[in-house]
């Protein structure tokens, strides 16, 4: 298997028969495989996701009875992928799925084995773009290395990686995390531009509102601090 793509869905259900349209028409390769997560929904998610998937052999569902995380969940479909190259989006098409395949063409560029790739978002808020700012800025005191758009989807890399994190975090501190240690170990960072639509259906997990970004920042914080205490051992 060339390439595993996982995507965490929590309480996605109007979003999924889109989202299973649009990967059934880009992934049409033997080689790749999607990883559908239901992380622990409360709507008809996973009966949506059978429904719609009863013709797709590369899409493959993994259902999580409780919701641990945002991060639980694609560390969980990363444990049961059998690609080369791993990598993870958003359900919600404010990023493109295809946009993984993009990304996937870079490995074909650079040595595939020191490569990372992330999207980077253009169309934000101008609070959004402040708030990504602040959390790079901050980042980069606490943590040394210069990371932008943290947050960005998608990420990809290649399973040397995965193999030598070690207690990564199961919530929204999991793109910091794989984004740190492919900086540690110096693999090349590649970032592209992707368009960040608005949603068409529900909202944000956790940019929903000023007390959701101020929640997230908090948890931001103390996993940082606590990653810097284990780098520091």
């Amino acid at each position: 298997m060339k390439f595993s793509l996982v995507i965490p869905c929590y309480n996605e259900g109007k979003n999924i028969p889109l989202l299973i349209e649009r990967l059934k028409v880009i992934f049409t390769s033997n080689d790749m495989e999607i990883i559908l997560v239901n992380n622990g929904s409360t709507d008809n998610t996973q009966n949506i996701m059978k429904n719609c998937l009863s013709d797709s052999a590369n899409i493959k569902v993994l259902n999580i009875e409780i919701n641990k995380g945002y991060g639980y969940g694609i560390l969980e479909g990363l444990k049961i992928s059998q690609g080369k190259i791993l990598g993870w989006t958003h359900a919600d098409l404010q990023t493109d799925p295809a946009d993984s395949l993009k990304a996937l063409r870079l490995f074909d560029n650079f040595e595939k084995d020191k490569l990372f790739v992330k999207g980077l978002r253009k169309g934000r808020s101008y609070s959004d773009q402040f708030f990504t700012f602040f959390m790079s800025i901050f980042e980069f005191f606490i943590l040394g290395k210069l990371m932008w758009d943290i947050n960005a989807q998608p990420s990809l890399f290649n399973r040397e990686l995965f193999e030598n994190w070690i207690d990564p975090p199961e919530d929204f501190s999991l793109d910091l995390y794989a984004y740190y240690k492919a900086k540690k170990l110096n693999y090349k960072i590649k970032r592209f531009s992707v368009n960040f639509p608005p949603r068409k259906y529900g909202e944000s997990k956790w940019n929903f509102s000023l007390s959701s970004k101020l929640k997230f920042i908090k948890r931001t914080i103390l996993f940082s601090f606590n990653l810097k205490k284990k780098i520091l051992k």
